[in-house]
Protein backbone atom coordinates (compact mmCIF):
# COMPACT_ATOMS: atom_id res chain seq x y z
CA UNK A 1 0.00 0.00 0.00
CA UNK A 2 0.99 3.43 -0.65
CA UNK A 3 -0.08 4.73 3.07
CA UNK A 4 -2.48 4.06 5.61
CA UNK A 5 -3.68 5.12 8.60
CA UNK A 6 -6.33 7.59 10.22
CA UNK A 7 -4.52 11.08 8.84
CA UNK A 8 -6.14 9.72 5.27
CA UNK A 9 -9.33 10.87 4.48
CA UNK A 10 -11.88 9.52 1.41
CA UNK A 11 -13.80 11.62 -0.42
CA UNK A 12 -16.87 10.49 -2.71
CA UNK A 13 -18.77 12.19 -5.20
CA UNK A 14 -21.63 10.03 -6.50
CA UNK A 15 -23.88 10.93 -9.28
CA UNK A 16 -26.59 9.25 -11.61
CA UNK A 17 -23.82 9.74 -14.35
CA UNK A 18 -20.06 8.79 -11.97
CA UNK A 19 -19.30 8.04 -8.97
CA UNK A 20 -15.53 9.97 -8.36
CA UNK A 21 -13.50 9.01 -5.24
CA UNK A 22 -10.34 10.85 -4.05
CA UNK A 23 -7.85 10.37 -1.54
CA UNK A 24 -6.45 13.69 0.60
CA UNK A 25 -3.54 13.86 3.55
CA UNK A 26 -3.98 15.54 6.45
CA UNK A 27 -2.43 18.65 4.78
CA UNK A 28 -4.99 18.40 1.73
CA UNK A 29 -2.62 17.02 -0.99
CA UNK A 30 -4.70 14.94 -2.63
CA UNK A 31 -2.87 11.16 -2.84
CA UNK A 32 -5.11 9.40 -4.81
CA UNK A 33 -8.55 9.65 -7.21
CA UNK A 34 -10.47 7.20 -9.89
CA UNK A 35 -14.02 7.05 -10.82
CA UNK A 36 -16.94 3.84 -10.91
CA UNK A 37 -20.22 3.75 -11.68
CA UNK A 38 -22.61 6.12 -10.91
CA UNK A 39 -25.15 5.93 -7.95
CA UNK A 40 -27.68 7.26 -6.36
CA UNK A 41 -29.72 6.78 -2.97
CA UNK A 42 -32.89 6.31 -4.79
CA UNK A 43 -31.21 2.84 -5.78
CA UNK A 44 -31.71 1.89 -2.43
CA UNK A 45 -35.74 1.50 -2.71
CA UNK A 46 -35.49 -1.89 -4.25
CA UNK A 47 -33.30 -5.14 -4.12
CA UNK A 48 -31.91 -4.68 -7.37
CA UNK A 49 -30.71 -1.33 -6.87
CA UNK A 50 -29.25 -2.08 -3.69
CA UNK A 51 -27.25 -5.00 -5.28
CA UNK A 52 -25.81 -2.14 -7.83
CA UNK A 53 -24.90 0.20 -5.07
CA UNK A 54 -22.85 -2.96 -3.12
CA UNK A 55 -21.36 -4.01 -6.21
CA UNK A 56 -20.42 0.15 -7.17
CA UNK A 57 -19.06 0.08 -2.91
CA UNK A 58 -17.08 -3.43 -3.96
CA UNK A 59 -15.42 -1.76 -7.13
CA UNK A 60 -14.69 1.48 -5.32
CA UNK A 61 -12.93 -0.26 -2.07
CA UNK A 62 -10.87 -2.21 -4.05
CA UNK A 63 -9.49 0.86 -6.20
CA UNK A 64 -9.37 2.33 -3.00
CA UNK A 65 -7.33 0.40 -0.69
CA UNK A 66 -4.23 -0.21 -2.66
CA UNK A 67 -3.63 3.37 -2.29
CA UNK A 68 -4.22 3.32 1.45
CA UNK A 69 -7.00 2.53 4.46
CA UNK A 70 -8.66 5.99 4.83
CA UNK A 71 -9.62 6.60 8.32
CA UNK A 72 -12.73 8.97 7.67
CA UNK A 73 -14.96 9.03 4.48
CA UNK A 74 -17.01 11.89 3.47
CA UNK A 75 -19.52 10.69 0.72
CA UNK A 76 -22.20 12.53 -1.02
CA UNK A 77 -24.60 11.06 -2.75
CA UNK A 78 -27.16 12.52 -5.25
CA UNK A 79 -30.67 11.89 -4.04
CA UNK A 80 -29.56 11.37 -0.34
CA UNK A 81 -32.69 11.90 2.16
CA UNK A 82 -30.65 11.28 5.64
CA UNK A 83 -30.85 7.69 5.99
CA UNK A 84 -27.41 6.31 5.79
CA UNK A 85 -27.12 3.48 8.23
CA UNK A 86 -26.91 1.02 5.84
CA UNK A 87 -25.14 2.52 3.54
CA UNK A 88 -22.22 3.61 6.25
CA UNK A 89 -22.34 -0.44 7.19
CA UNK A 90 -21.48 -1.40 3.77
CA UNK A 91 -18.65 0.60 2.85
CA UNK A 92 -17.02 0.66 6.24
CA UNK A 93 -17.27 -3.27 6.18
CA UNK A 94 -15.51 -2.99 2.85
CA UNK A 95 -13.05 -0.94 4.22
CA UNK A 96 -12.30 -2.07 7.33
CA UNK A 97 -13.43 1.32 9.55
CA UNK A 98 -15.78 1.60 12.46
CA UNK A 99 -19.54 2.85 10.43
CA UNK A 100 -19.04 5.89 12.51
CA UNK A 101 -16.28 7.13 10.65
CA UNK A 102 -17.96 7.00 7.33
CA UNK A 103 -20.52 10.07 6.97
CA UNK A 104 -22.96 10.66 4.07
CA UNK A 105 -24.20 13.81 2.78
CA UNK A 106 -26.15 15.42 -0.19
CA UNK A 107 -24.11 15.72 -3.18
CA UNK A 108 -24.76 19.26 -3.14
CA UNK A 109 -23.21 19.72 -0.02
CA UNK A 110 -19.81 18.88 -0.78
CA UNK A 111 -20.26 20.22 -4.73
CA UNK A 112 -21.27 23.69 -2.68
CA UNK A 113 -17.75 23.53 -0.67
CA UNK A 114 -15.84 22.70 -3.88
CA UNK A 115 -16.48 26.03 -4.91
CA UNK A 116 -17.84 28.63 -2.25
CA UNK A 117 -17.31 28.74 1.58
CA UNK A 118 -20.71 29.30 3.30
CA UNK A 119 -22.49 32.01 2.26
CA UNK A 120 -20.01 33.44 -0.53
CA UNK A 121 -22.03 32.24 -3.36
CA UNK A 122 -24.58 30.65 -5.36
CA UNK A 123 -23.98 26.99 -6.57
CA UNK A 124 -25.87 26.13 -9.86
CA UNK A 125 -25.51 22.78 -10.64
CA UNK A 126 -26.10 20.48 -13.71
CA UNK A 127 -25.46 16.88 -14.18
CA UNK A 128 -27.98 14.13 -15.26
CA UNK A 129 -29.85 16.73 -13.37
CA UNK A 130 -30.51 20.08 -12.01
CA UNK A 131 -30.51 21.80 -8.88
CA UNK A 132 -29.49 25.86 -7.22
CA UNK A 133 -27.85 25.63 -3.97
CA UNK A 134 -27.08 28.19 -1.44
CA UNK A 135 -25.33 27.46 1.93
CA UNK A 136 -26.03 30.48 4.60
CA UNK A 137 -23.40 31.50 6.82
CA UNK A 138 -25.19 29.24 9.87
CA UNK A 139 -24.75 26.45 7.76
CA UNK A 140 -28.17 25.88 6.48
CA UNK A 141 -29.07 24.40 3.03
CA UNK A 142 -31.57 26.27 0.56
CA UNK A 143 -32.41 24.85 -2.56
CA UNK A 144 -33.69 25.83 -5.84
CA UNK A 145 -35.05 22.90 -8.30
CA UNK A 146 -33.80 19.43 -7.95
CA UNK A 147 -37.09 17.95 -7.81
CA UNK A 148 -35.79 14.72 -9.75
CA UNK A 149 -35.75 14.15 -13.57
CA UNK A 150 -39.26 12.57 -13.74
CA UNK A 151 -40.68 16.37 -12.27
CA UNK A 152 -38.56 18.69 -13.64
CA UNK A 153 -34.58 19.17 -13.28
CA UNK A 154 -34.77 21.16 -16.01
CA UNK A 155 -31.41 22.05 -18.07
CA UNK A 156 -29.25 18.72 -16.85
CA UNK A 157 -28.31 15.80 -18.77
CA UNK A 158 -31.92 13.92 -18.87
CA UNK A 159 -33.71 16.94 -19.62
CA UNK A 160 -31.76 17.58 -22.79
CA UNK A 161 -32.14 13.93 -23.70
CA UNK A 162 -35.50 14.31 -23.05
CA UNK A 163 -35.99 17.06 -25.07
CA UNK A 164 -34.00 15.84 -28.01
CA UNK A 165 -36.01 12.71 -28.06
CA UNK A 166 -39.31 14.09 -27.95
CA UNK A 167 -38.43 16.51 -30.55
CA UNK A 168 -37.31 14.08 -32.72
CA UNK A 169 -40.69 11.46 -32.59
CA UNK A 170 -43.42 14.46 -32.90
CA UNK A 171 -41.58 15.29 -36.15
CA UNK A 172 -41.38 11.35 -36.99
CA UNK A 173 -45.25 11.36 -36.24
CA UNK A 174 -46.02 14.38 -38.47
CA UNK A 175 -43.32 13.83 -41.67
CA UNK A 176 -41.99 9.85 -41.13
CA UNK A 177 -38.13 9.80 -42.26
CA UNK A 178 -37.52 13.30 -41.73
CA UNK A 179 -34.82 12.03 -39.27
CA UNK A 180 -32.43 11.74 -42.29
CA UNK A 181 -32.38 15.19 -42.62
CA UNK A 182 -31.14 15.77 -39.26
CA UNK A 183 -27.89 15.57 -37.88
CA UNK A 184 -29.16 15.64 -34.15
CA UNK A 185 -31.54 12.86 -34.76
CA UNK A 186 -29.00 10.86 -36.53
CA UNK A 187 -26.47 11.30 -33.68
CA UNK A 188 -29.07 10.50 -31.35
CA UNK A 189 -30.57 7.10 -33.00
CA UNK A 190 -26.98 6.08 -33.13
CA UNK A 191 -26.68 6.31 -29.67
CA UNK A 192 -29.72 4.47 -28.78
CA UNK A 193 -29.23 1.81 -30.78
CA UNK A 194 -31.63 2.34 -33.94
CA UNK A 195 -34.32 4.40 -35.42
CA UNK A 196 -36.84 2.31 -34.54
CA UNK A 197 -39.11 3.13 -32.01
CA UNK A 198 -38.07 -0.06 -29.97
CA UNK A 199 -34.61 1.44 -29.39
CA UNK A 200 -35.24 4.81 -28.08
CA UNK A 201 -38.28 3.44 -26.09
CA UNK A 202 -36.09 1.02 -24.43
CA UNK A 203 -33.53 3.20 -24.04
CA UNK A 204 -35.82 6.02 -22.24
CA UNK A 205 -37.24 3.55 -20.06
CA UNK A 206 -34.96 0.74 -19.29
CA UNK A 207 -32.04 2.66 -18.68
CA UNK A 208 -30.88 3.80 -15.18
CA UNK A 209 -31.14 7.70 -15.45
CA UNK A 210 -27.55 8.41 -15.56
CA UNK A 211 -27.35 6.74 -18.58
CA UNK A 212 -30.21 8.52 -20.43
CA UNK A 213 -28.43 11.86 -19.52
CA UNK A 214 -24.91 10.24 -21.61
CA UNK A 215 -27.03 11.36 -24.45
CA UNK A 216 -26.80 14.66 -23.76
CA UNK A 217 -23.43 14.51 -25.17
CA UNK A 218 -24.71 13.26 -29.06
CA UNK A 219 -27.21 16.45 -28.60
CA UNK A 220 -24.06 18.80 -27.73
CA UNK A 221 -22.12 17.05 -30.42
CA UNK A 222 -24.55 17.87 -33.10
CA UNK A 223 -25.20 21.44 -32.30
CA UNK A 224 -23.13 23.08 -34.73
CA UNK A 225 -24.87 21.11 -37.44
CA UNK A 226 -28.47 21.19 -36.02
CA UNK A 227 -29.95 24.78 -35.20
CA UNK A 228 -33.01 22.05 -32.98
CA UNK A 229 -29.94 20.72 -30.53
CA UNK A 230 -28.33 24.55 -30.48
CA UNK A 231 -32.23 25.34 -29.33
CA UNK A 232 -32.18 22.61 -26.75
CA UNK A 233 -28.82 23.80 -25.34
CA UNK A 234 -29.63 27.41 -25.23
CA UNK A 235 -32.98 26.12 -23.19
CA UNK A 236 -30.50 24.45 -21.18
CA UNK A 237 -28.96 27.43 -20.25
CA UNK A 238 -32.22 29.47 -19.50
CA UNK A 239 -33.39 26.50 -17.28
CA UNK A 240 -30.33 26.99 -15.02
CA UNK A 241 -30.74 30.37 -15.43
CA UNK A 242 -34.06 30.26 -13.42
CA UNK A 243 -32.60 28.20 -10.72
CA UNK A 244 -29.98 31.12 -10.55
CA UNK A 245 -32.54 33.87 -10.57
CA UNK A 246 -34.88 31.90 -7.75
CA UNK A 247 -32.28 31.59 -4.97
CA UNK A 248 -30.79 35.26 -6.27
CA UNK A 249 -34.00 37.05 -5.70
CA UNK A 250 -35.57 34.99 -2.35
CA UNK A 251 -35.83 36.89 0.63
CA UNK A 252 -33.53 36.16 3.55
CA UNK A 253 -34.56 33.63 5.63
CA UNK A 254 -32.71 35.05 8.33
CA UNK A 255 -34.17 38.53 8.91
CA UNK A 256 -37.31 38.45 5.92
CA UNK A 257 -35.75 41.71 4.65
CA UNK A 258 -35.65 41.46 1.19
CA UNK A 259 -33.73 39.87 -1.54
CA UNK A 260 -30.20 39.06 -0.97
CA UNK A 261 -27.59 40.49 -1.95
CA UNK A 262 -25.96 39.15 -5.03
CA UNK A 263 -22.11 37.74 -3.77
CA UNK A 264 -21.62 35.35 -6.61
CA UNK A 265 -22.54 33.09 -8.57
CA UNK A 266 -21.34 29.99 -10.24
CA UNK A 267 -22.05 27.28 -12.49
CA UNK A 268 -20.61 23.70 -12.24
CA UNK A 269 -20.30 20.97 -14.99
CA UNK A 270 -22.65 23.02 -17.75
CA UNK A 271 -19.96 24.41 -19.47
CA UNK A 272 -18.13 21.07 -19.86
CA UNK A 273 -21.50 19.95 -21.92
CA UNK A 274 -21.22 22.75 -24.59
CA UNK A 275 -20.43 26.51 -24.07
CA UNK A 276 -23.86 27.49 -25.93
CA UNK A 277 -25.42 26.38 -22.41
CA UNK A 278 -23.36 29.09 -20.51
CA UNK A 279 -23.76 31.50 -22.75
CA UNK A 280 -27.38 31.49 -22.90
CA UNK A 281 -27.49 31.37 -18.99
CA UNK A 282 -25.52 34.46 -18.95
CA UNK A 283 -27.67 36.15 -21.62
CA UNK A 284 -30.82 35.31 -19.08
CA UNK A 285 -29.47 36.58 -15.97
CA UNK A 286 -29.28 40.12 -15.07
CA UNK A 287 -26.49 41.98 -16.51
CA UNK A 288 -24.55 42.59 -12.95
CA UNK A 289 -25.01 38.98 -12.36
CA UNK A 290 -21.25 37.85 -11.50
CA UNK A 291 -21.44 34.56 -13.06
CA UNK A 292 -18.06 31.82 -13.16
CA UNK A 293 -18.38 28.45 -14.31
CA UNK A 294 -16.27 25.34 -12.82
CA UNK A 295 -15.40 22.19 -13.50
CA UNK A 296 -15.20 19.29 -11.09
CA UNK A 297 -13.86 18.86 -7.91
CA UNK A 298 -16.16 18.01 -5.46
CA UNK A 299 -14.25 15.24 -4.55
CA UNK A 300 -11.33 16.58 -3.75
CA UNK A 301 -13.27 18.94 -1.33
CA UNK A 302 -14.67 16.06 0.60
CA UNK A 303 -11.28 13.99 0.47
CA UNK A 304 -10.46 17.27 2.87
CA UNK A 305 -13.37 17.30 4.51
CA UNK A 306 -12.34 13.70 5.39
CA UNK A 307 -8.63 14.48 6.62
CA UNK A 308 -9.74 17.19 9.06
CA UNK A 309 -9.71 15.85 12.38
CA UNK A 310 -13.17 16.40 13.12
CA UNK A 311 -15.65 16.34 10.09
CA UNK A 312 -16.81 19.56 9.08
CA UNK A 313 -20.52 18.48 7.87
CA UNK A 314 -22.30 15.80 9.13
CA UNK A 315 -25.28 16.26 7.13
Amino acid sequence: MAGSGAGLGLGIDAGGTQTRWALAAPGGAIVAEGTVAGLSALQMGNASGRDTVRATFTELAAQVLPHGMPGRVQAGLTGFGGDSELLQRWLAELLHLDPQAVHFCSDMVIAYRASFAPGEGYLVYAGTGSIGAFIDADGVFHRAGGRGVVLDDGGGGFWIAKEALRHIWRREDEQPGSWHGSPMAQAVFDYVGGDDWAYSRQFIYGQERGAVGKLALAVAASAERDPVAAAILQGAGRELARLAQALLTRPDSATGRGPKRVSRACARRASELHPMIMAAMRAALPPATPLTQTAGGAHHAAARMASQPEPKNKT
